[in-house]
């Protein structure tokens, strides 16, 4: 049995700390925000700028694909020259891009401000999360500031198809945009007076090549993934895919080289840090891939507006808030191990729930599936985003909050292309035999495609084809839901077997020889 020496009760966080918090979440709930708020705003966008599909995919992706392409940079970038300054320059610059996106008058210009939004969106959650980890230096406590950045995030998901549907209900499309405005001027203002700053002093230059290659492995390889989830495993997709895994190879052995690597490959050593890293990665990758399924299935199937659909949304959204402030407390009593791989088995019931909704009356069975799943999501996202910057040294904080963040980008964006497929096939297998003989072709090639195009031409096709497409629709709704229960469960029982050495309240057990050894050996009788 240990004392509390006076040094770990100095670990203890202060009201500044707290209000610290406060102003670190304002960017998280603006980040969830923003990716949800312009998936409403593409009708009114494309009415007004007129792009072309090609540019209307880019306005979409560009933000994404830059996010996941500077994230590792950026956390370590963060490392190097501050995290809180890395913070307040990326809040500038957001700001900026967003006026920037509000007066687009063009789609070329909109593209750009969307690039430079993920860009400069990229310093601003590895900075924030960074932050978090040193400033609460008390694993529970930690684990208690985790959660609140976890919730907030939860919360601009949530308010983020509503509040985006009524400024576009009284305002124009660019409104969207300008929300991040005054969020980021008290960002700038309240940061200075409450954050203080961290940065290792130790670290050497930027490996400029290692930026480069890290580009060069995350973007092809985030494009390869939209392609084939879009168009299926082309030559482009598979292209794009092994550049992407060419060059992903040379960063690993330029980092394995590196005295001070871009990102530290010795983190992978710790099992905490990995195991948290991959079960973040697949579960929210399962359920960013079903998320964009459900809200087509509100709006396409059962015939909802986008703010209405958004409003069926809320419950599961609730749900996550609550149990993302749950966790820590549970957590403080259970190990971490038990509380993810438990909840996990409950949102495996929530994807089995959704893997028997039908076409006609499947809206209160789909929406409590998706409140058990994001209640089940929940613990995992708390404590695994917990478990990896928690493992990692306090000066690599920044690297690992990085790398947390990009294996959520990989993970939806695996997700998506995963069960997109899956959704795909089931719905093409099923919609070819219902087409009438006499429908033209092009509208048969429509029909085929997506159930999206099946209702945008559904006067030609009749009631009928689009009820049968609407079903093929929920049938691969229904498949890709019990693929990602099965993957789920199997994720559960890793998460318990492989975390059950990390014992309650958030330190993780070491062995003996592992402890922190003295640099000088204290004299007889001391007791220091």
């Amino acid at each position: 049995m240990t004392t509390q020496t006076p040094a770990a009760a100095d670990l203890r966080a202060g009201p500044r700390e707290w209000l610290g918090l406060f102003v670190l979440t304002l960017p998280t709930i603006l980040l969830a925000l923003d990716a949800t708020v312009l998936n409403l705003a593409v009708p009114h966008i494309s009415a007004d700028l007129k792009p072309t599909s090609t540019e209307l995919l880019w306005m979409v992706d560009i933000y994404g694909f830059m996010i996941a392409g500077f994230l590792v940079t950026m956390g370590t970038l963060g490392d190097r020259i501050g995290r809180r300054r890395l913070l307040m320059i990326g809040a500038l610059g957001f700001g900026l891009a967003s006026v920037l996106a509000a007066k687009s008058t063009s789609a070329e210009m909109l593209i750009v401000a969307r690039a430079l939004l993920g860009i400069t969106g990229a310093t601003l959650m590895p900075s924030t999360l960074a932050l978090i980890s040193n400033m609460f230096k008390d694993p529970r406590q930690r684990g208690v500031a985790i959660s609140v950045w976890v919730t907030c995030f939860s919360v601009g998901i949530a308010v983020g198809p509503v509040l985006g549907g009524a400024f576009l209900e009284w305002f124009w499309w660019g409104s969207v945009f300008l929300l991040a405005v005054p969020v980021m001027v008290v960002l700038l203002v309240a940061t200075p007076l409450l954050i203080p700053e961290y940065k290792d002093d130790e670290a050497g230059r930027l490996d400029l090549a290692s930026v480069a290659l890290s580009l060069l492995t995350v973007l092809p390889a985030i494009y390869g993934i939209k392609r084939a989830a879009e168009h299926g495993l082309d030559a482009q997709a598979v292209v794009t895919l092994l550049a992407g895994v060419v060059f992903g190879v040379v960063f690993v052995l330029r980092q394995r080289k590196l005295a001070d690597p871009l990102m530290d490959l010795r983190l992978f050593s710790n099992r905490a840090f990995t195991t948290a890293l991959l079960v973040l990665l697949l579960g929210l990758g399962l359920m960013g891939g079903l998320y964009l399924f459900i809200t087509q299935y509100l709006q396409l199937v059962e015939g909802l507006s986008p703010i209405t659909a958004g409003l069926w949304l809320l419950p599961a959204a609730g749900a996550l808030i609550v149990a993302s402030s749950l966790t820590p407390a549970i957590a403080a009593r259970v190990r971490p191990g038990y509380v993810v791989g438990g909840a996990l088995f409950l949102s495996v019931l929530g994807y089995v729930l959704i893997s028997v909704v039908d076409s006609t009356d499947g809206l209160p069975l789909l929406v409590t599936g998706f409140v058990l799943i994001y209640t089940g999501i929940s613990p995992m996202m708390v404590l695994g985003t917990d478990l990896v910057v928690g493992s990692a040294p306090p000066e690599k904080a920044g690297s690992a909050a990085a790398m947390s963040e990009t294996a959520m980008e990989f993970g939806i964006a695996l997700g998506i292309a995963g069960l997109g497929s899956v959704v795909t096939a089931v719905y093409r297998d099923e919609i070819g035999d219902a087409l009438p003989q006499d429908v033209p072709e092009s509208v048969a090639s429509t029909v085929r495609d997506t159930l999206a195009g099946a209702d945008a031409v559904s006067d030609s096709v009749g009631a009928q084809v689009l009820e049968q497409a609407r079903e093929a629709f929920t049938n691969g709704l229904n498949l890709a839901s019990a693929t990602a229960g099965v993957i789920v469960a199997v994720m559960a029982v890793a998460a318990i077997v492989l975390l059950r050495h990390i014992p309650a309240g958030g330190a993780e057990e070491e062995a003996p020889e592992e402890a922190p050894q003295a640099t000088e050996p204290a004299p007889a009788g001391d007791s220091r």
